[in-house]
């Protein structure tokens, strides 16, 4: 009989991971306390996008190794040798610090039923100290006790690639208190370890750094590239080729080194600010005090990417048509939760212009969350008798556009590549007026 898991919470996160587990060869069984999303995955349909995942996941529906639940006392009943938490942990509202109602759910909707000795692995993004917080919990409520151990397993997923972070990760962390819990989560990743792939094990809190910290220096890397798109504005410079110049040097490296409109998510907003919040309470906040000037530098693109485009719209926006290009926060996905594209949007509407929308995959989410911008169900539908483009999500099917053919529908040329993504020589040559941040007027 194949080993067993249990999936607790099937959002992006958990329903990539059941489908994924279940691809490895386990008996897996997937648990939400949302029914209709229940019934979605039941049916073999993911409420989400996600390349890859539909078929991975009709697939193993299909053969019957996936299947799913809204019970906790079926999931105890299960046989799993490791249960994984897998919920949502979103910014706590008007604070800074993590929510982390949905995680403690877990724990008391679960540890009453689990008589038998279990591992549980949490792959939610927690602050540090909150595994041991939950383990005495689960020793509190579980008939089982200290049969029942727990273990911090943080994901690295990005949205867009979820399915190949998964079933070949560049590292696995497991951060364990007992030789019982660290066997058990070897073996389940047994056939990845055995494929590669790096295993770093950790004590409880280092793997809930983890995860913090790889977010935090990302978000620093994105917002230091684009504080220096700032200062070749103000200089003169182009920051496209700054950009191509420090990637040369291997102790800097070309990724995450793309100026543009900034990060934007379910992810790396909120967890700098939770990692923020949670070293204040530890006493030690000035030690990420740079995060607060990451944050602002982020939040700062949006404001220069209206300018820009009012700039385009000779100075204002009243009586102007606004084509935005993207709505998705990234490239192949259809997540609008803290999208910069949308913000941008929505402020260029308050201010006055009539602004269509068109995105791949996040139309129906974006209209969901503002429902007073217009959307169009193409790139050049949006584009008609615009007098400014905004390209805020760069989708490949964007770059690939023609810019004689989009120059036929607007009514001026004129172009803000908030991405940096498209070449500005191919639109300059069509005739159109391209801008970008931290870059040259091209036209």
């Amino acid at each position: 009989m194949a080993a067993r898991i249990s999936v607790i919470g099937t959002g992006y996160l958990g329903a990539t991971h059941a489908a994924c587990m279940a691809e490895l060869g386990y008996e897996v069984l997937g648990m939400d306390v949302d029914a209709e999303k229940i019934a979605a995955l039941t049916a073999g349909t993911v409420p989400f996008y996600e390349p890859g995942l539909d078929e991975l996941l009709a697939k193993h529906v299909a053969s019957g190794r996936l299947r799913f639940t809204t019970s906790y006392a079926e999931v105890a009943g299960f046989g799993a040798d490791v249960h994984f938490i897998c919920v949502n942990t979103p910014q706590r509202k008007g604070e800074y610090a993590a929510d982390l109602r949905y995680v403690e759910a877990v724990v008391d909707g679960l540890a009453p039923h689990l008589d038998q000795p279990t591992v549980i692995a949490g792959k939610s993004t927690v602050p540090a100290g909150t595994a041991v917080r939950l383990a005495e919990r689960f020793l509190e409520l579980a008939p089982a006790g200290a049969g029942v151990e727990l273990a911090w397993n943080p994901e690295f997923l990005r949205e867009g690639y979820a399915v190949g972070d998964t079933l070949r990760p560049d590292r696995l962390v497991i951060g364990v208190a007992s030789e019982r819990a660290e066997a058990a989560l070897r073996d389940v990743y047994a056939p990845l370890i055995e494929a590669g792939t790096p295993l770093v094990v950790t004590d409880l809190a280092t793997a809930e750094l983890v995860k913090a910290a790889a977010n935090a220096f990302l978000s620093t890397k994105i917002s230091f590239i684009n504080a220096m798109a700032e200062v070749c504005e103000a200089a003169g410079g182009d920051v496209m080729q700054l950009s191509e110049a420090l990637s040369y040097d291997a102790r800097i490296g070309g990724r995450f080194l793309v100026p543009g409109l900034g990060f934007g998510g379910g992810c790396l907003p909120k967890d700098i600010r939770a990692f923020m919040a949670r070293a204040g309470e530890l006493g030690v906040d000035q030690a990420l005090a740079f995060l607060k000037e990451v944050d602002a530098i982020n939040m700062r693109r949006r404001v220069r990417m209206v300018d820009l485009a009012r700039e385009q719209c000779d100075g204002s926006f009243l009586g102007k048509r606004v084509a935005v290009w993207g709505a998705a926060f990234k490239p192949n996905s259809d997540d609008v939760r803290d999208s910069p594209a949308l913000n941008v949007a929505a402020s260029i509407l308050l201010q006055g212009a009539q602004v269509t929308v068109y995105d791949p995959k996040a139309n129906d989410n974006a209209a969901k969350l503002f429902p007073t911008l217009a959307y169009a169900d193409s790139a050049l539908e949006a584009a008609r008798g615009a007098h400014v483009i905004l390209h805020l999500t760069e989708w490949q099917e964007f770059r690939e556009l023609d810019p004689e053919e989009v120059g036929k529908v607007v009514s001026q040329r004129r172009i803000v590549d908030g991405r940096n993504a498209l070449r500005a020589q191919r639109w300059h040559e069509a005739r159109w007026t391209y801008r970008a941040l931290g870059r040259p007027v091209v036209g």
